[in-house]
């Protein structure tokens, strides 16, 4: 545990600290640095990875939901922006980057 809590040495003794203890820091930095990559940047970039896929893939007649809640049947498709039917003869135009899921077919004729 000598690398947690350096040891406290008198000055008048002559047993100087040992020369290791750069050497321990630096390890338990990078461990430090691997556990904060593999628990939160790794999980963080396949999510965006995730989402960049799923909003390439929307087509025509695709039940969304959108990141403000509103859910809509796809109607028409540009290179950004796609127009959402709300409701009967209501078009909404929003970004392509503001649909935060698409919902399974028939959702919307449920509700």
């Amino acid at each position: 545990m000598d690398f947690l809590i350096p040891n406290a040495y008198a000055q008048g003794t002559g047993a100087a600290p040992s020369a290791g203890g750069g050497l321990q820091f630096l390890i338990m930095m990078a461990v430090l640095f691997g556990l904060m990559y593999f628990m939160m940047i790794r999980p963080q970039m396949k999510r965006q990875k995730e989402l960049k896929k799923m909003v390439s893939e929307l087509a025509k007649g695709d039940e969304v939901l959108t990141n403000g809640g509103m859910a809509g049947r796809i109607q028409a498709l540009d290179e950004n922006f796609i127009s959402l039917e709300v409701a009967s003869g209501v078009t909404v135009r929003v970004q392509r980057q503001a649909v935060a899921a698409v919902l399974p077919k028939g959702t919307l004729k449920a509700s």
